[in-house]
């Protein structure tokens, strides 16, 4: 579950819905970034336990800037809403 790039959905909180991609994973917390409310610069700490994991995977071509992470994250969604 601590694989950098891993996307997960917020569960629980302010960003509750919202996509997400693990940064890195510190004892009993992730760190995960969106590219807009929380930039790569500044991640958010959150328990795992409030994240939805997916099988799906960035590139660190697509974590590269906070604009690559959002239209990655975006066409991500895109796709989740279609398959709907």
């Amino acid at each position: 579950m601590t694989e950098k790039g891993r996307v997960f959905r917020s569960e629980a909180g302010r960003d509750k819905g919202r996509l997400m991609a693990l940064v890195s994973a510190d004892g009993a917390y992730v760190c995960v970034c969106d590219g807009k409310e929380r930039p790569l610069s500044n991640p958010k700490r959150k328990n795992p336990r409030h994240l939805k994991a997916y099988d799906l995977y960035l590139t660190d071509s697509q974590m590269r800037s906070d604009r690559a992470l959002r239209k990655a994250l975006a066409v991500i969604e895109a796709d989740m809403r279609t398959e709907r």
